[in-house]
C-alpha cells in the first residue's frame, strides 16, 4: 500500500511511486507509435484512405468508461471486503487476549514466561493465525513465523496441514475446551470467547472467498480488447482534425483507459505484493503488538512503517 503525502503541482505529474504507468508504458509506446504512422501517412492505408470522423469515438469512448468504472468500482469493492476483513481480524484478536486475561477464574492473568498456560498458548496461536493467513493468502511458507510463535511439534503440524489458519482454530478450541472441563472457565463466557474464534474463521473464509471467486475473465477480456481497438482506430478519427497532435491526443486517451484497467487488475487481487495491495505485514504486525501487550510483553515489536511510501 502507498501512504505518502499527497504531492502537489508538478510532483503529481512526475510521481511515479505508487503509479501504474510503469505497467503500463508498454502498451502506451505501442499506441503513440501507431498514432505517428498513422499522422505521417495521414491515415492512407495500403493506398487507402481509413475515412473515420471522430462521431463514432465519441459514442464509443462514452460505453467504454462506463464499463471502466463499472469494473474499477466492482474491484474497489473486493478490496474494501478485504480490508474490512482483516480491520475485523484486528478487533477480534485484541478480544480474545482481552477476554482470555479477565474472564477465566485463575488467580492472575496468564504470564508472557509461563509456557504451561493455556491461556498463553491461546493468544500465541492467534498471532500465529494472522500470519498463517497472510501466507496462505500470498502462496508463502508460513513454516519461519509459526516455528518463531509455537512449540516446534505444533509450528511442523501447522506447517503441513492442508490449512494452517483453520488447524490452529482448532488447536485454540481445544484449549478453551479444556478450560472449561478443568473449572477455569463458565459454560456461558466460554461460548463467547468462542464467538471470537468462530469470527476469526470467517475472516478467514471471506479473504477465500475473494481469493477463488475473481471477477469473471470475460469482462477483463472484453474491456482490453476494446480498449486496445479504440486506441488504435483512434488516430484515424483525428489526423484530419487535430493533424500533429494526433499522437499526443492518443497517448492521453489511451493513459487513461490502459491506466484504470491496470488499476482494476491490481486491486481485484489485494492480497498480493504490489504497490496498491493491502499492507497484510503491517496489519499481521499490529495484532502481534496488541496480543503481546495483553500477554504482559514489555518489548513489544516495532509497527511497520512506509519505507519510500510503500507499506507492506
Amino acid at each position: 500500500m502507498i501512504v505518502r503525502d499527497r504531492p502537489h503541482g508538478l510532483q503529481l505529474i512526475f510521481t511515479l511511486r505508487g503509479s501504474v504507468l510503469p505497467h503500463i508504458v508498454g502498451k502506451l509506446a505501442i499506441c503513440t507509435a501507431f498514432a505517428i504512422v498513422v499522422t505521417i501517412t495521414h491515415g492512407v492505408l495500403y493506398e487507402e484512405k481509413v475515412a473515420l470522423t471522430a462521431a463514432p469515438f465519441s459514442l464509443i469512448g462514452l460505453a467504454l468508461a462506463i464499463f471502466l468504472g463499472f469494473r474499477n468500482s466492482a474491484a474497489y469493492d473486493r478490496y474494501w471486503e478485504a480490508r474490512k476483513l482483516w480491520g475485523d481480524l484486528v478487533y477480534r484478536s485484541r478480544a480474545l487476549a482481552r477476554q482470555l486475561q479477565s474472564l477465566t477464574t485463575l488467580a492472575s492473568p496468564a504470564a508472557p514466561d509461563d509456557g504451561a498456560d493455556v491461556r498463553r498458548a491461546i493468544m500465541l496461536r492467534a498471532i500465529a493465525f494472522a500470519s498463517t493467513l497472510r501466507h496462505e493468502l500470498r502462496g508463502t511458507d508460513a513454516a519461519a513465523d509459526l516455528r518463531r510463535l509455537l512449540p516446534a511439534d505444533e509450528a511442523a503440524a501447522g506447517a503441513t496441514a492442508a490449512r494452517g489458519s483453520d488447524y490452529l482454530l482448532r488447536r485454540m478450541a481445544l484449549d478453551l475446551g479444556s478450560l472449561v472441563r478443568a473449572g477455569h472457565l463458565q459454560a456461558p463466557l466460554a461460548a463467547n470467547i468462542d464467538d471470537s474464534l468462530t469470527a476469526m474463521g470467517a475472516v478467514a473464509a471471506g479473504c477465500e472467498r475473494i481469493q477463488r471467486t475473481p471477477i469473471p475473465f470475460a469482462y477483463t477480456l472484453l474491456l482490453h480488447r476494446t480498449a486496445w481497438l479504440y486506441c488504435l482506430l483512434l488516430p484515424f478519427g483525428l489526423v484530419d482534425t487535430v493533424g500533429a497532435m494526433t499522437p499526443f491526443v492518443v497517448v492521453i486517451v489511451a493513459y487513461t483507459f490502459f491506466g484504470l484497467a491496470a488499476l482494476g487488475d491490481e486491486i481485484e487481487e489485494p492480497f498480493g505484493t504490489a504497490d496498491n495491495h493491502l499492507p497484510l505485514d503491517a496489519l499481521c504486525r499490529e495484532i502481534e503488538a496488541s496480543v503481546l501487550d495483553a500477554l504482559g510483553v514489555r518489548e513489544l515489536p516495532p509497527r511497520l512503517v512506509p519505507v519510500d511510501g510503500r507499506l507492506t
